[in-house]
């Protein structure tokens, strides 16, 4: 009896330790299509940055005026290898419908755009072979307290800006209600987009303690779960702010979400760091979607070479117009790094 209930245990635990290395290989087989494609293109296309007081009726307009075809002609040409789109931030307004959004916050007439920007891109991207991925704040849209309200989101210090960092919902520092709702609108969007979105990219999961690392849900499998609702292959990342050196925060995540400010200071040591894919993402201008360019193209070039070459994956934000337009001073820098990228693989 003692050998039997001695080999029903062990049996468990070599089950344990399969299921373990086969979620292990699933991480390495969501990313293996990102470390392939090198590097891409990252773009803030917000109402708050592509227009001027924003109202629903702008807003739809300016996405409706998107030229999807125009952008996926651009990103071929500089050879990109992915891209990706924020689906909106911290005004509240978004570039694609979302049926729970509105339902949660009651906001009527919806600042949710009329046009799914991101079904649309897809139809563009795909025939050029580039891959599609989106940017959401893991928190809710702190310029619009209806929203904020609605979804009972409270928002903590930044640790980026103050000396004492404080939890957010000093009651519930794992604001549990607030982050079922906001799993069911990401759930919503994976959904209806399924295979046609290849990644997310979460900002500003800042308490990683306080809110996701727990063993129920709410926590960092869940939020994870949501996003591949609709596609169990994305691939998902959190950000918790920016990190040199690049870290990853969960084992739920595929890739690091790497938010650097100064690429110039970043060493790569690898294509993993843990069991996350090495990714790092920054701007190419004087901020996030600003200009003029700080660095020179020959500059860009050498920071992604010096991290494609040993295997990680590099993100480069530009700035983009109303219409889907990246800023023309910008298209050197990302012919650059496309080069490097070709060269490096030996193309």
């Amino acid at each position: 009896m003692g050998r039997f209930c001695f080999a029903i245990a062990m049996a468990g635990v070599l089950c344990g330790a399969g299921w373990a290395q086969e979620a292990e290989n699933m991480k390495t087989h969501r990313a293996e299509w990102f470390q392939k494609a090198r590097w891409g293109v990252f773009t803030h296309y917000m109402a708050d940055t592509v227009l001027k007081d924003a109202t629903v009726e702008t807003w739809n307009a300016a996405v409706d005026r998107f030229d999807v075809n125009a952008l996926a002609d651009t990103l071929a040409s500089v050879g990109a290898g992915y891209y990706v789109i924020t689906l909106g931030q911290n005004s509240g307004f978004y570039c694609s419908p979302n049926a729970t959004y509105d339902r949660i916050t009651g906001i009527a007439p919806s600042k949710c755009s009329k046009r799914d920007l991101i079904a649309d891109l897809y139809e563009a991207l795909h025939p050029k072979g580039i891959p599609l991925m989106v940017y959401l704040p893991s928190g809710a849209p702190d310029r619009d307290p209806e929203a904020m309200k609605a979804l009972e989101w409270k928002a903590g210090k930044h640790p980026r800006w103050d000396t004492a960092p404080v939890k957010p919902g000093d009651e519930d520092p794992r604001l549990e209600t607030f982050q079922r709702k906001w799993e069911s609108v990401i759930r919503e969007w994976s959904e209806r987009w399924g295979e046609k979105v290849r990644g997310w990219w979460f900002d500003g999961c800042y308490y990683p303690d306080a809110m996701y690392r727990h063993s129920t849900p709410p926590n960092f499998d869940s939020f994870a779960a949501a996003a591949r609702a609709g596609n169990a292959g994305s691939i998902v990342a959190f950000n918790p702010g920016v990190v040199n050196p690049i870290i990853t925060l969960t084992p739920a995540e595929d890739y690091t979400a790497g938010e650097i400010d100064q690429p110039r200071e970043v060493v790569c040591p690898g294509s993993r760091i843990e069991h996350a894919q090495y990714h790092m993402l920054s701007y190419i201008g004087k901020w996030w979607a600003g200009s003029p360019p700080r660095f020179t193209p020959e500059e860009v070039a050498a920071m992604t070479r010096n991290i494609v070459k040993k295997g990680g994956v590099v993100t480069w934000d530009v700035p983009i117009g109303a219409d889907g337009a990246i800023a023309p001073e910008f298209m050197d820098h990302l012919r650059a790094a496309g080069k490097a990228c070709h060269i490096e693989s030996g193309g």
